[in-house]
């Protein structure tokens, strides 16, 4: 099946101008969204986050027209919002506005389309932004978020999937702006485009939409293939040292072969959801590392990309991919440095809690292999996927943004069907999917730590010490016997670890 899907979805994006329709006569609002086949895959080498620069340049540049701050003041009284979302395969233009404002804001939809100004002052505004994300900001703002894109390097490295959709920091310097207009023109074509509508909208709309943008250039670009994951060779670390990090944070994961367009993949979902749906606390991870001994803020497991799963509890849409892995986000522990500064019965602790997380949660995977899901959790998990799955889609955005994911993934209604797939799902073809799909020796693992950290934690690893769990006295007393048994057993679980490098953070994404 999958292979007539994934043909379906080339076809799909083979004819010129797809349309993606969902009328809502009662809604107060109309929706636009153009997704390109034209992801950060098609960035040339040399000049990584083209293709972010190109996008930002169309939504948050000005027309011939208009410059930016004047479409800023007409949009404002409109509360009209126009916006672009960049990923590996896909770029999306999503132009909302209420429906009261369609005539008068549909024309600067159309001309920043297909006229920006690509002014100068605006590329620079915008090009020092995106140097400014690359070089500092993905260091400095979120070690949780730098694990997660610290981990993608790892898993794509030396395929046009490693970069960062914004780029690297030679790539985006290099970038000019005659390259900005020259990808527009070879990328932002009639014949990589798919055109959604929704919300409330006049019925000759959709014909003057489709009409306007055959202006778009009629050419058909050269879609690079999308870089597959790297398959490990046994556990492979690497440690992201910087200065002043605030814990350990981790994410680890490894190359997974199915999609959304895969119908094994409603049945992965449900252990996915037993052990870590994201940000849910009745998680197993999130139960055993954070719930019962008060590691950190929460632990989740995932088997596609959460697009800003820092900010969001709702898988946003706009991101769909053919390439995948699935991963576990360990969310910051603590580091020796802060324990021995916390706690006085802690001073001769040589690492903090990442080796014991990292095992904890390798092991908790491993016992769901051998064990299964039980049948008592495998009702309870599919019972709420068939409800939490309702509010994915809650907004005419995220209505419309779904239903053009399900056909890059050669489906017609991915939420619709998924509910059915996960209807007829049985506990076997989870444990099934689970043993298929899952496993621990050969991953990759991604931590950011604080430079006191991460020669102690690089030798922990190496040599597969035991890393018992280091608690205050307080905090030790109040555990129940049966934990702290389990705690010497997590010590010196025995992982495959094959490798284990330090990098400087000065030195990643360049």
């Amino acid at each position: 099946m999958k292979t007539i899907l994934i043909f379906m979805m080339m076809i799909g994006f083979a004819m010129a101008r797809e349309v993606v329709e969902l009328p809502l006569p009662k809604a107060n609002k109309v929706v636009i969204k153009l997704m390109f086949r034209n992801g950060s895959i098609c960035d040339p080498a040399g000049k990584e986050g083209l293709t972010f620069a190109t996008a930002n340049m169309i939504a948050r540049g000005g027309t011939g027209d208009l410059s930016f701050s004047e479409i800023q003041e007409k949009l404002y009284p409109m509360a009209a919002s126009i916006s672009a979302q960049v990923d590996k395969e896909v770029t999306i233009f999503t132009f909302q506005v209420p429906t009261d404002f369609l005539e008068e804001f549909y024309p600067i939809v159309r001309e920043l389309v297909l006229h920006p100004a690509f002014a100068e002052a605006d590329f620079r505004r915008l090009k020092t932004n995106q140097q400014n994300y690359v070089d500092q900001v993905i260091r400095a703002s979120s070690d949780e978020v730098y694990s997660k894109k610290a981990l993608e390097d790892l898993l794509f490295r030396g395929t046009n999937y490693q970069h960062m959709i914004q780029g690297t920091s030679a790539g985006v310097s290099a970038i000019t702006l005659e390259d900005v207009k020259s990808h527009y023109r070879k990328f932002f074509t009639q014949k990589n485009l798919m055109i959604g509508l929704a919300g409330n909208y006049p019925a000759d709309f959709l014909k003057q939409l489709q009409a306007d943008l055959k202006a778009l250039p009629d050419q058909q670009p050269e879609i690079p293939a999308p870089g597959t994951a790297r398959t490990p060779n046994g556990i492979e670390v690497e440690i992201v040292s910087k200065e002043n990090a605030f814990g350990s944070a981790i994410f680890t994961g490894a190359p997974l072969p199915i999609t959304r367009a895969d119908d094994d993949f409603a049945a992965l979902m449900v252990a996915n959801s037993y052990m870590g749906e994201h940000r849910k606390s009745y998680g197993q991870l999130y139960q055993k590392i954070r719930e019962i001994r008060s590691m950190n803020y929460g632990d989740y497991t995932y088997i596609e990309w959460y697009d800003r799963g820092h900010r969001y509890q709702l898988p946003p849409s706009g991101v769909p991919r053919s390439s995948n892995y699935w991963a576990i986000w360990i969310r910051p522990v603590q580091i020796a440095k802060q324990l021995r500064q916390q706690y006085p019965e802690l001073q001769d602790i040589p690492i903090g809690h990442a080796h014991f997380a990292l095992r904890l949660a390798l092991r908790e995977i491993d016992n769901l292999i051998k064990q299964g899901i039980s049948q008592e959790d495998f009702e309870a998990a599919r019972t709420f996927l068939r409800s939490y799955i309702k509010l994915y889609a809650q907004g005419v955005a995220e209505q419309l943004g779904y239903l053009m994911d399900s056909r890059f993934y050669g489906r017609s209604n991915y939420l619709q069907e998924l509910d059915q797939l996960l209807a007829n799902v049985t506990r076997a073809d989870v444990n099934r999917a689970i043993r298929k799909y899952w496993q621990t020796e050969n991953m990759f693992v991604a931590i950011i730590t604080d430079k006191s950290e991460a020669e102690p934690l690089a030798e922990s690893l190496r040599k597969n010490l035991p890393s018992p769990m280091s608690y205050s006295n307080v905090v030790k007393a109040g555990l129940p016997a049966d934990v702290l048994a389990e705690d010497e057993e997590i010590a010196v679980y025995p992982l495959n670890v094959a490798s284990v490098k330090i990098i400087d953070s000065a030195k990643t994404f360049q």
